[in-house]
């Protein structure tokens, strides 16, 4: 790979990671509801398993989609009602701080690494990235898909979490933090948009 098409893949790799997304609205929402430190293991699971994901498809997830049109529609669906059920659990989770803190938990590394695959923005990510930059699907050329992925994501998905928590000074009540997980869990259900485009 040049210099010029590894430019073009980590601007790629920034801007796709930077937005937002069902990633980076829960560890938002997370941010604000656990905090920095007890929501890092979600972001490294996040990074860590987004990074793998992109290495798999380029090996031959991808081929098995092309081979197999309707599992690709199967893990839509199956996706789509996960992302659904998540959306439900943030917007009537119980909003007390004090029970926010004692009962409720943030994703951990294996859950949030697990969550790629039925992340539909994960895979749109991932199956563009090879697509685009990896056409040849050479074990070098993935790899390094899967790398440049791997640093660029993990800093954009923490900024996510680190706006979550400067939020969490407005959330003093319970009323406030009910307001703000509702809308955490529409803005999920809006990240199903693209979705429904493909």
């Amino acid at each position: 790979m040049n210099a010029e098409i590894l430019t073009a893949l980590a601007i790629f790799a920034f801007v796709s990671s930077i937005t937002p997304g069902p990633n980076n609205i829960m560890l938002m929402n997370s941010g604000a509801n656990f905090g920095f430190k007890k929501t890092l293991p979600h972001a490294l699971g996040v990074g860590v398993g987004f990074t793998i994901m992109v290495a798999l498809v380029g090996l031959g997830i991808m081929q098995l989609f092309d081979a197999f049109p309707v599992s690709y529609e199967i893990l839509k669906v199956l996706s789509i009602i996960y992302l659904l059920y998540l959306a439900y659990k943030i917007a009537f989770s119980d909003s007390s701080i004090e029970s926010s803190k004692s009962n409720a938990k943030p994703f951990s590394f294996i859950q949030a690494a697990m969550f790629q695959w039925v992340n539909p923005k994960a895979w749109t990510m991932a199956l563009t990235a090879i697509s685009v930059y990896a056409p040849s699907k050479s074990l070098s050329a993935v790899l390094i898909v899967a790398i440049i992925f791997g640093l660029v994501n993990f800093p954009c998905i923490s900024g996510w979490i680190v706006l979550g928590k400067k939020i969490q000074i407005f959330l003093t009540n319970k009323k406030r933090l009910r307001i703000f997980n509702g809308t955490m869990a529409g803005l999920l259900v809006l990240s199903l948009y693209p979705v429904f485009l493909t």
